[in-house]
């Protein structure tokens, strides 16, 4: 009997419905217009630029480069673990560009983008 408890079972679903869609979003290398970032996520991301000064691309930045060039959905690089950056659509430089799904407004225009964003929320 080694079936997993109900709640891992649950978690390990969404899981893979995240990757299923980061997968298809990702190769479909789109760029998706910015729905903004939640203010709970911009105020922690916030603290941690000022936190960690110089270890990742301060926050502001970020919005305005997403803002201007538009976002795009990444993989991280072992996929099947569920790792999904939001990167600038002119980026590829996860370790200092990315954002997580999480962090963003769910009001993407994109349905698969936006169940992604939510997907996510929940895992947290």
């Amino acid at each position: 009997m080694n079936e997993a408890p109900p709640d891992q079972e649950e978690k390990e679903r969404k899981k893979g419905e995240i990757i299923t869609l980061a997968r298809e979003l990702s190769e479909s290398q789109e760029s998706f217009p910015f729905p903004g970032i939640e203010s709970g996520s911009y105020e922690k991301l916030k603290a941690a630029d000022e936190e960690f000064p110089g270890f990742v691309t301060p926050i502001d930045e970020l919005i305005v480069r997403f803002e201007s060039e538009g976002m795009k959905v990444a993989l991280g690089e072992y996929p099947d673990s569920g790792n999904v950056f939001i990167l600038p659509s002119q980026s590829n430089d996860i370790e200092m560009d990315s954002i997580l799904p999480r962090h963003l407004r769910p009001e993407a225009t994109d349905e698969k983008l936006n169940e992604l964003i939510l997907l996510s929320k929940e895992q947290k």
